[in-house]
């Protein structure tokens, strides 16, 4: 068994973990590859091969040389000691066993095993290529490109945290409307519907309290009173899942007052006609009831909107992860556009930029007899199970860790090990990799070559290697390239994959000419000189609005923004339970060097009722799993529900709670639904 501390010769931590800081060295620029609205610009000094201080790059304009409260932990998560810089195979899956391997050795287990599956079954449709957010690199979307070539193969449908309300902007607008999140500091008002950025896009937080300085006003909803909500001027506790109501309240108001839009809606809305005559179906007291908001609070917002342009409205990923998630979003984009904001810079509607220009390098392999199959990612441990024609039995998985991130976890690590050959490609040993046959060290972002698009600003910056993957650590671009290398000595078909370029050479492929123009720039190495601003067409009022969408129409959805009532717990499980993002990290990630703990939240007045004490520890449990944690009260929870914060790193099962629940939308833009998290029911039992 080898020992996982890995801290190289020269290397000396100080009492905090940090490296002494120093003035001279050769500087590199970078990019924060995480799942994260930021998406830092970072520089790094390097000294005699070893970086000694990362810190923000001034040269990009959206962050100006700031930098979130994680980042500042990337010199202890390159040097961690337990870091995995060798490949490893551990003898006895779950054992704990590891020996090193050779990357040779690797390379040729996992294409004897993809080659052998091919030859049993007659393509590859046995092998899962499992990929998702943990780095956002176009360079390590790789096993993507992969699936794409090889064909007849094995692949996920579905986004577990954004497919709803992207679907949502696709069929109300075509797509996410243009903006910079710059704007938001010209807004009048400011609504932040479920999002926390005080949390999780700390560098907007500039732009909010810029629009504050000149008389904005900010508006936080969500169920939950959180570190936003704490710093806004109104905060308006929903019911969750309940946003659709609240909005069409405000939008049945502004109806009622004559304060709609009626040029924009002439000249730009289609279905207007239909859409009133179901906003005369409603009562204002109805919709309250539905959403928990009083009547005054629903004026107050209306008002807002309609006499205040122009509002900023922020759609946070946390409202869409419901049953009916994908309705609530439209509802909203109906409270923006009817109210006029959209003809207004700073009063666009706020989500997420999903929309790319730059190429995918994807061609299809000569002799691939099937499409790709793809399985819901909602629901992956059934989808595998019953896998037939033929079943899965071998999984590569990259950039995630489904164990601590999908639903039904147990039942997943269960379906993991009945497989013939797991491959992780990680940082460190995650409870995914734990259960691995074969895990490959990946490198870190200051170690390759990558250029990393924000899905919510607009400035684009490369990434450049600062220093030699530590150990024998490789790219994700790199590991492709070595498989496929060693595939095309057993299966001819895969030596027209371009294997042999080099990371650089990969970056020429995705740029084009169109996105050099809009970046004003004839070669991505001038991104060397600093970040480039995209430019776009900010023109929101030159969008048509699809009030009535026959597309969402056309795929069983309702045509209209109309209220979807989400689903009540039972009397066994009658409490939600809503699992958020915690401030200590990205999800599972920077696990390494945090510290915290799983606790379980509850409204004081629901722990009298239940006879339960703070302190005490406390049994979550459903018809998926349970768990024990120590409870906490904060009157900042709603009364029906237990919140527990998604603490990186915790193996304390949480996600094992989480049903195979999907979301109402997400087959337009990313092939399937998401997962409903937010419609978990538990109950609750002290110990």
């Amino acid at each position: 068994m080898i020992k996982l501390d890995n801290r190289p010769e020269g290397v000396r931590l100080n009492p905090t973990g940090r490296k002494a800081m120093g003035e001279k060295g050769r500087i590199f620029r970078h990019v924060c590859p995480r799942n994260c609205y930021n998406t830092c610009s970072l520089v790094s000094r390097v000294e005699k091969g070893v970086i000694q201080e990362i810190r923000g790059d001034a040269a990009q304009g959206y962050s100006q040389g700031r930098m979130c409260h994680l980042a500042y932990g990337y010199l202890d998560l390159i040097y961690h000691p337990r870091r995995l810089i060798y490949p490893l195979r551990q003898e006895g899956r779950g054992t704990g066993n590891w020996q090193r391997i050779t990357w040779e050795k690797v390379f040729r287990l996992i294409a004897e095993k993809m080659v052998e599956l091919r030859e049993r079954y007659g393509s590859y449709l046995p092998v899962l290529l499992y990929t998702n957010s943990g780095n956002l690199g176009l360079l390590h979307q790789a096993f993507n490109w992969l699936a794409d070539f090889t064909g007849d193969i094995t692949t996920t449908a579905g986004s577990l945290c954004w497919g709803a309300g992207l679907d949502a902007a696709y069929y109300d607008f075509g797509g996410p409307p243009a903006t910079h999140p710059e704007l938001m500091a010209e807004a009048k008002e400011i609504v932040i519907w479920g999002g926390n950025p005080a949390w999780t896009a700390t560098l907007q937080m500039e732009y909010i309290y810029r629009a504050r300085e000149k008389g904005a006003r900010l508006t936080v909803i969500d169920p939950v009173f959180t570190a936003t909500a704490a710093l806004a001027d109104r905060y308006i506790q929903v019911y969750p899942g309940s946003d659709g109501a609240l909005a069409l309240a405000a939008l049945y108001y502004l109806w009622q007052q004559d304060l709609l839009d009626k040029t924009f809606i002439r000249e730009k809305v289609f279905g207007w006609e239909k859409f009133e005559e179901y906003l005369r179906s409603l009562n204002i007291k109805d919709l309250a009831d539905a959403c928990g908001v009083d009547t005054e609070a629903i004026i107050e917002l209306a008002s807002i909107y309609g006499t205040r342009q122009p509002v900023a409205t922020w759609n946070g990923f946390g409202l869409q992860r419901h049953v009916n998630g994908g309705q609530n979003v439209r509802a909203i984009h109906a409270l923006v556009a009817l109210s006029g904001n959209l003809r207004y810079p700073g009063g666009l509607f706020y989500a997420s930029n999903k929309d790319s220009l730059f190429h995918r390098p994807s061609q299809r392999r000569p002799g691939a007899k099937r499409e790709t199959r793809k399985l819901p990612v909602y629901n992956l441990a059934e989808a595998i199970l019953k896998s037939h024609d033929p079943p899965v039995k071998m999984a590569i998985i990259s950039r995630a860790n489904p164990i601590s991130q999908n639903t039904d976890t147990r039942r997943l690590a269960y379906t993991l090990q009945k497989l013939e050959l797991v491959v992780v490609i990680e940082n460190f040993l995650t409870p995914t990799a734990q259960l691995a046959d074969l895990v490959l060290p990946a490198a870190m972002f200051v170690e390759y070559w990558d250029v990393v698009p924000s899905y919510w600003h607009n400035w684009i910056a490369i990434n450049q290697p600062a220093i030699k993957p530590r150990g024998e650590a490789r790219s994700e671009i790199a590991i492709v390239s070595g498989l496929v290398r060693k595939l095309s000595e057993m299966d001819k078909s895969f030596k027209d994959f371009p294997f042999h370029l080099e990371e650089e050479e990969w970056l020429e492929r995705l740029f084009n000419e169109d996105l050099y123009n809009r970046l004003g720039i004839s070669h991505y190495r001038e991104l060397l000189e600093g970040p480039r601003l995209l430019r776009l067409n900010l023109d929101g009022n030159g969008k048509r609005y699809n009030l009535y969408s026959s597309e969402a129409k056309g795929r069983g959805f309702p045509a209209l923004p109309i209220w979807c009532k989400p689903p009540t717990g039972s009397a066994l499980y009658p409490y939600r339970l809503l699992t958020l993002h915690s401030l200590k990290g990205i999800n599972s990630q920077f696990a390494e060097i945090t510290s915290c703990e799983l606790v379980a939240w509850i409204h004081p007045e629901l722990a009298r009722l239940k006879g339960l004490q703070a302190g005490r520890m406390v049994r979550i449990f459903n018809q998926w799993g349970e768990l024990q944690v120590p409870l906490a009260l904060s009157r900042s929870v709603p009364l029906g529900a237990i919140v527990c914060f998604n603490e990186p790193g915790r193996g304390d099962g949480l996600n094992s709670l989480i049903p195979p629940l999907p979301t109402d939308m997400g087959h337009f833009t990313c092939g399937g639904p998401g997962v409903a998290y937010h419609d978990t029911f538990v109950n609750l039992q002290q110990l």
